[in-house]
């Protein structure tokens, strides 16, 4: 798909001098040492056009991307400040889902915050603070990400927050070299998937098809959460999983136990997990940055995880379709949809200027994304804007997943314990998939998980 990202857009009320020149504005070299040397060719002119009125304003950034993600994104900046003289001030804080509504109660707000939840968002528009998205940022979401991603970002209907970043959680990591030495093809189909593992175990008493984990500290368990949602997805569809997230679909309906049933099919049978550690109950103990590795020692053949797990791979493995290790797209029950699971971050503001407004506006142009794009040198980020060239992105792995985030096939829902409450989300549904996999039955986890939904 060819894209054009020296593109021009009409003016918004509310955003002073968004209109269109001919003369473009020069392009000064990254501040991010590891940049691409290549001429920066895009045209900014209409952020140039606005030095006028925002030379010598500030804008500050709150999020969670901390070190060292965080200098590919103060990079991804720089054309933005040289045009208007915007000076853009960066904080990143570990801790940011919990002190950004802390810091709404103090009235120490930043202008700009990266809120990665659905669910955070609301909170934050509860409080009364946050800022409805201008008409010029809402003109760039529906052009350049569409209406699933706008639903996302948006509050009872009022668009509060563009899409910045993205990741695709429906993938399979595989080895290339050794499906092709024992003959295997990447599976299109559910029905596909779940005969090639069972070729698999047939084959190689010494490995296991598959293989988990899910430990992460006081996270554990949101591996699981991920594998219920893309089965659930696949398996009810996007409306199903729409109202099981709203709580419209209980946890102990039968869609979703039927989805449940269908990870412990692989996830909980011996002869299938876990390759490399043992019994499948070792997945609860195995942490998710180990969860994968076995791939490379030929103990496990597939392992189910996000696009962010290339960077967990040791140093010197080849991620390639035709290296060490490669993913494969988590398939469907048949060929005709194509769901896709993911994350990412929105762009919440809390400042009524023309700066702020400004700034938000280029973080939903395909400008942004493309000089954010060429600033990660080392690969590891992605975008659903359609607006990205996907040549722009360095590793492989991240232009999949952005041709997955481009195809007009695909449907895109956000990872539903993000969107639930958090005593949920982050609580129940992370511990009872824990006990699940170490031996508990389908229906008391369910049941218990659905027990716990707060009841306001």
């Amino acid at each position: 798909m060819a894209l054009n990202h020296k593109r021009k857009v009409m003016a918004a009320a509310g955003i002073a001098a968004l209109s269109l020149t001919t003369a473009a504005c020069g392009s000064s070299s990254n501040n991010d040492p590891g940049a691409q040397a290549s001429a920066d060719t895009t045209d900014y002119s209409k952020w140039c056009d606005m030095k006028s009125e925002l030379n010598g304003k500030t804008v500050s950034i709150y999020t969670s991307i901390v070190t060292p993600e965080d200098a590919s994104h103060k990079a991804s900046y720089k054309a933005f400040e040289d045009c208007t003289g915007v000076k853009v001030n960066y904080e990143g804080d570990k801790d940011f889902e919990k002190n950004l509504p802390q810091r709404a109660q103090s009235g120490n707000l930043p202008d700009v915050a990266f809120i990665p939840q659905p669910g955070l968002l609301q909170t934050m528009v509860d409080t009364g603070k946050a800022i409805p998205a201008s008409k010029t940022v809402g003109d760039e979401v529906d052009k350049y990400f569409g209406k699933d991603w706008r639903k996302y970002g948006s509050v009872d209907g009022t668009l509060y927050a563009a899409p910045l970043g993205a990741n695709v959680k429906s993938f399979v990591w595989y080895s290339p070299k050794t499906f092709k030495a024992k003959g295997y093809t990447v599976p299109t189909t559910w029905d596909e998937l779940m005969t090639l593992t069972a070729k698999i175990a047939a084959d190689d008493p010494g490995a296991k098809p598959w293989c988990a984990g899910f430990g992460s500290g006081t996270a554990t368990g949101w591996v699981g959460t991920d594998w219920v949602e893309d089965v659930l997805l696949r398996t009810a569809g996007p409306d199903v999983y729409d109202q099981w997230v709203a709580h419209k679909v209980k946890f102990n309906d039968p869609k979703v136990a039927d989805a449940l049933a269908k990870v412990g099919a692989i996830l909980k049978d011996p002869k299938y997990t876990n390759g490399g550690f043992g019994a499948p109950s070792t997945i609860a103990t195995t942490t998710f940055q180990d969860g994968g590795q076995p791939i490379l020692k030929n103990k496990c053949y597939m392992h189910r995880q996000a696009s962010f797990y290339a960077s967990n791979w040791p140093e010197g493995t080849k991620v390639a379709e035709d290296g060490d290790v490669w993913a494969f797209y988590l398939p469907s029950v048949d060929t005709s949809t194509k769901p896709v699971l993911g994350g990412g971050e929105f762009v919440a503001t809390f400042r009524d200027a023309p700066e702020v407004k400004a700034f938000a506006a280029f973080l939903a142009s395909p400008d942004w994304a493309n000089a954010k794009a060429k600033a990660t040198t080392n690969g590891g980020w992605v975008s659903a804007n359609k607006g990205l060239d996907v040549a722009n992105l360095v590793s492989p792995i991240d232009q999949q997943s952005a041709k997955i985030l481009q195809d007009p096939a695909a449907v895109f829902r956000f990872d539903g314990s993000d969107q639930m409450p958090s005593a949920v989300g982050a609580g129940t549904f992370w511990s009872e998939m824990t006990n699940w996999v170490k031996g508990q039955d389908d229906k008391t986890t369910l049941d218990n998980i659905e027990k716990s939904w707060p009841a306001n």
